[in-house]
Parts: structure tokens; C-alpha cells; sequence
């Protein structure tokens, strides 16, 4: 049975959405319409407003969330994060290639190796940001959550963990995935509240090791197969004609590398956060998540669909799908006495999620 409080009788679903694309209809074409005639400036209060619909519409345990974010402070921290972006990306187009004319190359390629270093620490550090941030922003009955960690510590876990998977050729990405999540969550709270989460990598080694050898056996029998058929070419047996089948395996490499390897990965994800939410709990509260990989590829399918239909547009739809998607595969299991929940006592930070916005972290 889903979560329940001491203050009414169980709902049928301790989470549930009860918005409608009808009714989030006029706020899709008007933040179109305003992010066109403004070239592009008001998609941060449009994203204001489209969470202020879904939050609205979501009701947890009886009660609806608040989002007190504004599209103001989305901006401010937009500009804040290209202020410090910016003088890289200068270097990067002007000051390098004057460098490498002088014949300093490795100068150069030096600090642009620093740059990307950079990139990818201020990348774990939005995703952290991003959702002490949301956190911060989201009410209910009162109470919001947030963290007092700035996100500099993480933004440092990030960036050695990511260099250990690529150094390993990513061979340790579950295990590395699965710290980070913990690393994320276990600094969030809610009210009183403490999220708690200790995700291991127990049943995801097994799906990510068909992710990352199943493409590799692949290439090699397409190698081999045209290594074969070349040598018959070169021997004349072929009679100096090109195969038929060279061009089935060529498309067979192509249809491995854009559709099998991203349904293994989604295969991979799909469990993933089955197992993270599962891991996940906020004081008596715990999760759950029955998203399985069929669902997840009906999502983008779904929205791949709309947006050609529509021309474009229904890309305005996909963050509605996206969050009714998530809320109808959650679940929350216990008790919580409301009585006992005070506000939170974490700095509610002034800046948006500005990194994750340049990052593109996040599509709600």
C-alpha cells in the first residue's frame, strides 16, 4: 500500500497527476509564442510557468506541491554561469590559434585539456546545484526541502569518478554511477527530513556488461566478415563484383551503433533508476519505481511522434509527458506524521539552476 498520513485516510495512490494536455494546452502555445518573439529570453519564465502547472497538479498524500521558483532568478543564474563560461570559450576561438601560430601548441592543448577538466567538474557541480536547487523551490503543506552542502565537494566526487570510467574505458561506470547517486541524495532533505540512499551496483553489472560487450562482439564479426570478404575479392573468387552482402553487413554496423547500443543503454538506465528509487528514503518514507525499458521507449517514441506530427511543437509538450511519466511510475510506501514536520532549516539558495541550464541537465 502507498505512503499514507495521520491526518486522512489513504489515498487510492500516495502520488498521483491530475493535470490534462487539454488544460496545459494555452501554457504551451503561449511560452512557444513568447520564447519565439523574444528569441529565446522567456523560456526561463516559460519553464516557471510550466512547473508552477505540473507541481500544481501533483498531489502527494492528499496534497498538492507548490513551486515558488521565478523565471527571474532562472536568468540571473543563466547570466551568472555565462559570465564564467564566456572567457573560456574566447580563449578557445581566438587566443588558441594564436598560440599554436607561435608554435605553442602544447601551451595551448594544455589548457584547453584544463578547460574540459573544468567543463566536467562544473557539470557534477549543476547536477548537484540543480536539485538542492528544485528542492529548495518545492512546497508541501508548508514545507520545503534543500541542503546546506554548496555542491563543491560533489562537483569534485563528480569529476574523479567520471575520470575513473573513462580511464577504465567506462568498465566501472555502474559503480560509479551508483556513488554518485548516493552522494547526491544523502546531502537532501525535506522539512526535518533526510533523504537516505545506499545504491549498489548488485544487478547492474550484468545489463551494462551486455552494453558494453555485446557492440564489441559485433564489430568484430563485422570485421571479420569483411576482412573475409575482401580476401575473396582479392583471390577472384568473386569474380571481380563486389559482394552484396558487404553492403547488409555495413548496414548492420550502422543499425548496431544507432539503434542496439542505445536500447542496450536504456535497458541499463531502466533498471537503474528502478534500483536507485527502491534504495531511496525520506525519514519512514521509501520509493519505488515500475518504469521498465518498454515504458521508457514508448516516452521518447511518444515524443519523437508528437514533435514530427506537429511540426515542432509538441516539443513543448515533452516536459508534461516527462513529469507525468515519472509521477505515474512513482510510488511512496509508510507513514509520516504530519504533525511532527517542521519547515526546513537549510539556506534557501538566491540563484536557479544556472550550470545545469547551460548543461542542459534536467528536462523539467
Amino acid at each position: 500500500m502507498d505512503a499514507m498520513t495521520n491526518a486522512a485516510a489513504p489515498p487510492e495512490r500516495a502520488i498521483r497527476f491530475t493535470g490534462t494536455w487539454r488544460e496545459y494546452l494555452p501554457i504551451a502555445a503561449t511560452n512557444v509564442l513568447l520564447t519565439i518573439v523574444t528569441l529565446g529570453i522567456y523560456r526561463f519564465w516559460a519553464t516557471a510557468r510550466q512547473r508552477r502547472y505540473l507541481w500544481s497538479r501533483t498531489e502527494v498524500m492528499g496534497d498538492r506541491l507548490e513551486w515558488s521558483g521565478t523565471g527571474k532568478e532562472m536568468f540571473v543564474g543563466f547570466l551568472i554561469v555565462m559570465a564564467i563560461l564566456l572567457p573560456f570559450f574566447l580563449f578557445i576561438q581566438f587566443l588558441l590559434p594564436a598560440l599554436v601560430a607561435r608554435g605553442k601548441e602544447s601551451a595551448a592543448f594544455g589548457i584547453v585539456g584544463l578547460f574540459y577538466i573544468g567543463l566536467i567538474y562544473l557539470g557534477g557541480f549543476a547536477r548537484f546545484r540543480a536539485l538542492r536547487y528544485r528542492l529548495s523551490r518545492t512546497w508541501w503543506r508548508g514545507i520545503r526541502g534543500g541542503s546546506d552542502e554548496p555542491g563543491w565537494n560533489y562537483g569534485g566526487e563528480y569529476l574523479g569518478r567520471v575520470a575513473l570510467s573513462a580511464i577504465t574505458m567506462w568498465i566501472v561506470w555502474p559503480w560509479a554511477a551508483t556513488r554518485l547517486w548516493n552522494g547526491r541524495w544523502n546531502q537532501m532533505s525535506f522539512g526535518p527530513l533526510h533523504f537516505s540512499t545506499a545504491l549498489d551496483a548488485d544487478g547492474l553489472k550484468r545489463r551494462w556488461a551486455a552494453v558494453y560487450l555485446v557492440p564489441i562482439a559485433g564489430f568484430a564479426v563485422a570485421g571479420l566478415l569483411m576482412f573475409s570478404l575482401g580476401m575473396a575479392a582479392v583471390s577472384g573468387s568473386g569474380g571481380g563484383e563486389v559482394d552484396p552482402s558487404l553492403g547488409f553487413i555495413i548496414g548492420g554496423i550502422f543499425l548496431l551503433f544507432y539503434l542496439l547500443i542505445p536500447l542496450m543503454t536504456l535497458h541499463w538506465y531502466a533498471k537503474f533508476y528502478r534500483k536507485a528509487a527502491d534504495s531511496l528514503a525520506l525519514g519512514n518514507l521509501e520509493f519505488g519505481f515500475d518504469a521498465s525499458t518498454w515504458d521508457w521507449l514508448k516516452l521518447f517514441l511518444g515524443n519523437i511522434g508528437l514533435a514530427i506530427v506537429t511540426l515542432g511543437f509538441g516539443i513543448s509538450f515533452w516536459g508534461y509527458r516527462s513529469w507525468s511519466f515519472m509521477v505515474r511510475h512513482l510510488h511512496i510506501y509508510g507513514e509520516v506524521n504530519v504533525s511532527d514536520l517542521a519547515q526546513s532549516t537549510t539556506r534557501a539558495p538566491t540563484e536557479a539552476e544556472g550550470l545545469a541550464d547551460a548543461f542542459d541537465i534536467g528536462a523539467i
